[in-house]
């Protein structure tokens, strides 16, 4: 009777050591953390950025120009750092790859809300009384960047250094190497630009030697391509030539759109 009365006790004991673990281990367990709630920690700085005020393009001008709904009223607006080859000037006939530019903007832009952002070294406005803004669109894509990595501007430094100087420069650099767009052979030679009387400098010596991302000594005469879009900073070493042998005699060669 004792025996079966202690292996009783023995057999409850145990159980109920069993059954306290069984606890314990179930308190330690860390409950799993659904997808939801780590996706919304997952991206702060996006989250961030689309706080962003949103504009509407109410009209493509050209393919650095647009035109947006700012507090009611139509505001014309020129991006920052970028120029695309000429479409609407009346002095000039359509430059090579304008078109392509323009309607590249126009598929992008026309009617989409974007975000607008300033630049510290520019003035809020240019000389025509424009907008100066980078444009973003709605997934953050920097749309200035992308005209100039995709082949479609150039990028344009108009006097200071500007906060996307470097990655615009980039940009040109990588559509160059790989020959995108305006960069391509569809523009490769072409001399039928014309342009604006050429810049009063003493003696004629009009002649822009210019010093590219790669460290290039390239020349620019008045009807190439890129004359008037090219600025000269002679602190950097670049030159005003009077002619085109001067240039070659010192060192430099003409650029391929001439």
């Amino acid at each position: 009777m004792r025996k079966y009365l202690l292996v009783t006790v023995l057999g409850f004991s145990l159980l109920y050591f069993c059954f306290v673990l069984g606890t314990r281990h179930q308190e330690t367990i860390i409950p799993e953390v659904s997808p939801s709630k780590t996706d919304s920690l997952a991206s702060p700085l996006l989250a961030i950025n689309h706080t962003r005020q949103l504009y509407e393009v109410v009209k493509v001008v050209d393919g650095d120009t647009i035109d947006i709904e700012l507090d009611g009223e139509v505001e014309r607006l020129r991006l920052i750092g970028i120029n695309t080859p000429e479409t609407v000037d009346p002095r000039k006939p359509v430059e090579c790859f304008g078109r392509e530019a323009s309607d590249k903007t126009k598929s992008l832009l026309s009617g989409k809300k974007v975000a607008l952002e300033s630049e510290q070294s520019q003035d809020e406005r240019d000389k025509y009384g424009r907008l100066l803004r980078y444009v973003f669109l709605e997934d953050d894509t920097n749309f200035n960047l992308l005209m100039i990595r995709e082949g479609y501007a150039y990028e344009y430094t108009y006097d200071l250094p500007y906060k996307y100087q470097v990655e615009f420069k980039q940009a040109q650099k990588y559509a160059e190497e790989n020959n995108i767009g305006l960069w391509g052979k569809i523009c490769e030679g072409q001399t039928s630009v014309t342009t604006a009387p050429a810049e009063n400098i003493p003696g004629s010596c009009n002649i822009k030697g210019n010093i590219n991302a790669k460290k290039e000594r390239i020349y620019h005469a008045p009807g190439c391509g890129s004359y008037d879009k090219t600025v000269i900073d002679e602190s950097a070493g670049e030159k005003w030539f009077c002619s085109e042998q001067d240039a070659l005699d010192a060192g430099w060669r003409k650029a391929l759109n001439c």
